[in-house]
């Protein structure tokens, strides 16, 4: 268990860059106390360094080990170009999320440079049974499927509030693919999202694209989950992955 927390922490600074014992506790169900304890251990093997007041970085011992290729910068610089075609194309918002600790948040958003209207999804976490970004990892990663329980926090009256009913629910996301969410968070707002990640391993990313219901009608939202799916197997490739399994989506 010590091990695992000290992992999770360093997971945690190491997609974000940096980060403070707050930003740490936001991605993990650490206690403030159990998080600064382990974040002095880590600073004092070297795998942590302090990098101004109260912000932390992976250590030099650490960089000596292993070579990160996973930071967001790295991720973005192969992913936000074909964001920002996909936007264009469809004239609506795109974006890309990532597992951070035990959370999902939205990390970059691409928006059509055409001059069409387009809603913005914004930045930051989002609960895993209620938007599309977070259930498309949710689905896949039987651990973090199994954290969601008790009563769920509901956003509007479409929000799934029973964790039964959201098990049935990633089931049809593993059948078809992709996740959607439809005003579950937001009134008027729709979202589709697959999972991304190397093949054989729980994926830790999504990406997805949102935009109003009157747009994002039931038969939109089954086509973009397979643009959605062919963008995942391009970006696999960009990334070195091996290629997602495709999964045919009917119109």
């Amino acid at each position: 268990m010590h091990l695992e927390r000290m992992t999770l922490i360093l997971e945690i600074v190491g997609q974000k860059g940096e980060a403070t014992v707050p930003d740490i506790c936001s991605h993990s169900d650490l206690p403030k106390a159990s998080a600064y304890r382990l974040v002095q251990d880590l600073v004092d093997g070297g795998l942590l360094d302090p990098v101004g007041r109260g912000h932390y970085a992976i250590g030099t011992r650490l960089k000596r080990i292993t070579e990160p290729s996973q930071s967001d910068q790295v991720l973005l610089d192969a992913i936000a170009p074909v964001l920002r075609q996909a936007a264009d194309a469809h004239g609506a918002a795109f974006f890309l999320s990532r597992l951070r600790g035990r959370a999902v948040e939205i990390i970059h958003v691409e928006t059509p440079g055409t001059g069409v209207s387009f809603l913005h999804p914004g930045l930051g976490k989002r609960p895993l049974h209620a938007c599309s970004c977070s259930k498309a990892v949710a689905a896949f990663s039987p651990d973090l499927a199994e954290s969601i329980s008790g009563r769920l926090k509901a956003y509007t009256d479409f929000t799934l509030t029973d964790p039964r009913d959201l098990e049935a629910e990633f089931s049809e996301i593993r059948r078809r693919g992709y996740a959607e969410c439809v005003e579950e968070i937001e009134l008027g707002m729709c979202s589709v999202a697959v999972p991304l990640g190397p093949s054989g391993q729980p994926p830790t990313l999504s990406v997805g694209a949102t935009g109003s219901v009157r747009v994002f009608t039931s038969s939109f939202r089954t086509r973009m989950g397979a643009e959605l799916l062919r963008m995942a197997d391009e970006l696999s490739g960009r990334l070195g992955w091996a290629e997602v399994e495709r999964i045919e989506v009917s119109a």
